[in-house]
């Protein structure tokens, strides 16, 4: 009895054990990371990056619907559609002899393995055993076909197996078939002049304003339009936003190598009035396993968020599938971008010195609050403080100066209290850039572990200055700007400008297969329809002086717009000599007119046009921090070499507008009338002056009574007056007759008259 105590409780234990370990299996399948990237500005500002990221590997055999850190608002835009969770198998028998026939019935699993077998009006004896093998060793589900033959010949009879599935489509699908999608919500615009153009940050965060959103999806191009549209209306719902409004077909483009490179599955829209507030971030955080009840996004407190100069809230997600282990994987990057102004907390200095010193700040100086525990459903919960290359060659500089020897490369990073600035708290480890170009600075990372840092109490990073430091970031080749030339509500022209920050320099050569150094540019803007623009006016001046376009431009395609149908679309690459200053490229267009019905409630404010986007394909940026264990996400994203990218300017342009009181006017002056017209018809054809006189005697002298009626009487007898007799309801004055004929003749031609006015 003991020993089967024993066993029992083994079998228990071991079961218990294998539950946990396939637990922490289907467990091990999602990871969540979240990381916080902290940066000084040359202007005194700061740059936040929260960086999360959520990874879920999920097998499509089991469906893939339990979900432990992934959201699963996201899954279920790209999740896993089984139409078919078992594939039913008929087969048809006939018999050489007397012809009889019946029906076999198989049910297979999804996992291929045999589950049930029936057989109705069988009249013949057949043995099945091999058909039966067969199935079992067949696995039906990892064949990506709508119909499965079989021929199988047992007894002399011919058995042929048709195995369909129950829906009519077999193979894994997605809900949108999406393969890559971007959605952001921007407030203020990024200076690329004073924040850099040349970083991962600025190519991949620096958003134009408003709502951004494009989609590659997986799908024939027929069906690409349609999944948009879904899209857009389920993303509005998501994220309590205007989203649904690049439904039309006025609002969206599909470039091809102008934005990204594309075979017609890419759906671009922009909405650069989109307003961005506390509605879109906080759909936006529950996305997250901890929301902002723990870990990083404690914080982001909302008012600290929306009065920064810059801020933008991007959601990427990433979804493949693969065919041979069924398993779809999904990645989702969730980003922050925020730039804040700290408050000023040095004193006891002089005027001039604070003028040039950097504002001293701490993370619940720049946010209001401090990080009081990572979240516990995170794998990695870290904050890094990046230091620019030209911050890093200042500080070099200061440190000799006031040192007197060149600093040591290994003190140098590891030194948390340095002429230049002070650190409250010691970093974990720090991260030297590397492979980085000759006779320049690398940029330093100092890594701090938020685990470790908040076991005692709330993390507080602070960075007191102690000596003014001016630096600049790193620049892209030119600087794009955007503006309109031109007056007047009937045409004007689009100018794109090109200029190098610095003018001393000339551009880095980057192409010399024609034996001259040449940039390559790559230029993709979309205008609205009411906007008309003639693309045959392309004028290129470079400094200065006009080229001739066929010499600049080296691939070109141009979509024109179609009234009220859709936008017009222009993709241009460009080839510009590196010895060049400045550039200039000129379109003119004319504006054109809108229905009342199509002008928004502040027409007089102006219409937009999106931002133009600006690549620089021969230039990709990268910061490379090697570590020596497996790099972060948000590591594994600052080392890849994305191409630079930027934005130019929202447009604003003045259509001609109707004057909107008018329509109130008529309205106003037509009821008037309407009401005045009607009333005196009504009061001329129902008014009785004379019967109301009478009334009204009636009831006075009903309130008076007997007595003072007899003493009225007297008076006027003794006054030598008529007593004064009631008429009759019937007997009219002549007067008053031809006075209401008048009055009834004369509204009737009033009537007549208007009608036949407007008629």
């Amino acid at each position: 009895m003991a020993d089967l105590k024993s066993i029992l409780s083994l079998l228990i234990l071991q079961f218990i054990i294998f539950a946990l370990v396939s637990a922490s299996s289907e467990e091990a399948k999602e990871e969540f990371n979240e990381e916080l990237l902290l940066k000084p500005l040359p202007d005194r500002k700061v740059l936040a990056h929260f960086h999360f990221d959520s990874r879920a590997n999920l097998s499509t055999s089991n469906g893939g619907y339990h979900l432990h850190l992934f959201p699963k608002a996201i899954y279920q835009l790209v999740r896993y559609m089984n139409y078919n969770p078992c594939m039913q198998a008929i087969g048809n028998l006939s018999s050489y002899g007397d012809y009889r026939r019946a029906s076999i019935f198989a049910t297979i699993s999804s996992s291929g393995r045999f589950k049930s077998f029936k057989a109705r009006n069988l009249r013949k004896t057949i043995e099945l055993e091999s058909f039966i093998k067969m199935l079992d060793q067949t696995r039906l589900a990892r064949i990506n076909v709508t119909e499965f033959r079989l021929q199988y010949i047992a007894n002399a009879e011919k058995l042929k197996i048709f195995a369909q599935p129950f829906h009519s489509q077999f193979s894994r699908v997605h809900k949108f078939h999406i393969r890559e999608m971007e959605l952001s919500f921007t407030q203020g615009r990024w200076n690329y002049e004073r924040w850099g153009s040349f970083d991962p940050i600025s190519s991949s965060n620096a958003k134009p304003p408003g709502v951004e959103l494009w989609a590659v999806f997986d799908a024939p191009p027929p069906k690409v339009d349609a999944l948009w549209k879904n899209l857009t209306h389920t993303l509005s719902g998501l994220f309590c936003a205007s989203v649904n409004f690049l439904e039309s077909s006025t609002s969206y483009s599909s470039p091809e190598w102008g934005f990204r490179a594309s075979s017609g599955s890419l759906r671009y829209g922009t909405l650069p009035r989109e307003a961005v507030c506390t509605e879109n971030l906080t759909p936006w955080l529950k996305l997250l396993p901890c929301r902002d009840k723990a870990g990083l996004a404690e914080l982001m407190d909302r008012p600290s968020i929306y009065r920064g100069f810059y801020h933008s809230q991007r959601l990427h997600l990433v979804s493949s599938d693969s065919a041979s282990d069924a398993v779809l994987a999904i990645q989702l990057e969730q980003t922050l971008t925020v730039v804040l102004q700290p408050v000023r907390q040095t004193e006891a200095k002089s005027f001039k010195a604070i003028s040039a010193m950097q504002p001293d700040w701490s993370l619940s100086s720049i946010f209001g609050r401090k990080v009081n525990k990572k979240c516990v459903l995170a794998k990695s919960s870290n904050v890094y403080l990046q230091l620019d290359r030209g911050l890093v060659s200042q500080m070099k500089n200061i440190w000799v100066k006031n040192m007197g020897t060149n600093p040591d490369d290994a003190a140098f990073k590891g030194a948390v209290r340095n002429p230049t600035f002070e650190l409250s708290d010691a970093p974990d480890k720090v991260i030297k850039e590397v492979g980085n170009v000759e006779n320049e600075e690398s940029s330093l990372l100092y890594v701090f572990c938020i685990e470790k840092h908040a076991e005692t109490k709330p993390f507080d990073l602070a960075l007191t200055w102690k000596l003014p430091v001016v630096w600049s970031c790193s620049h892209a080749p030119l600087l794009a700007n955007r503006f309109l030339v031109g007056s007047g509500n009937e045409r004007g022209v689009i100018v794109i400008s090109l200029k190098t920050i610095n003018h001393s320099q000339s551009l880095v050569c980057t192409d010399t297969s024609e034996g001259r150094c040449a940039l390559h540019i790559n230029i993709f803007q979309v205008v609205p329809w009411y906007v008309k623009v003639y693309y045959h006016t392309l004028r290129i001046f470079i400094d200065g002086v006009i080229q001739p376009a066929t010499n600049i431009t080296t691939k070109m395609r141009v979509s024109p717009s179609e009234d009220k149908v859709s936008p017009g679309m222009l993709e241009l690459a460009l080839k510009f000599p590196c010895s060049m200053k400045s550039a200039a490229l000129y379109l003119d267009f004319d504006k054109g007119f809108l229905h009342i019905n199509e002008y928004p409630p502040d027409a007089n404010q102006g219409f937009d046009i999106p931002s133009a986007v600006v690549s620089f394909p021969d230039f990709r940026s990268s910061l490379n921090f090697v570590e020596d264990s497996q790099p972060s996400p948000l590591m594994s994203r600052l080392q890849e070499r994305s191409p630079t990218v930027a934005y130019t300017e929202v447009l604003l342009v003045p259509l001609t507008t109707p004057d909107f009181s008018m329509p109130y006017n008529v309205i106003t002056i037509t009821c008037t009338i309407f009401a005045l017209y009607f009333g005196s018809l009504l009061n001329a054809l129902r008014r009785r002056a004379g019967e109301e006189e009478r009334l009204l005697k009636d009831r006075a002298n009903r309130k008076l009574g007997m007595l003072p009626q007899i003493l009225q009487k007297l008076l006027a007898r003794l006054r030598g007056k008529p007593v004064d007799q009631h008429q009759q309801p019937s007997s009219l004055p002549s007067s008053t007759k031809h006075k209401l004929i008048f009055k009834v003749t004369l509204v009737a031609l009033v009537a007549i008259a208007w009608h036949y006015y407007f008629r």
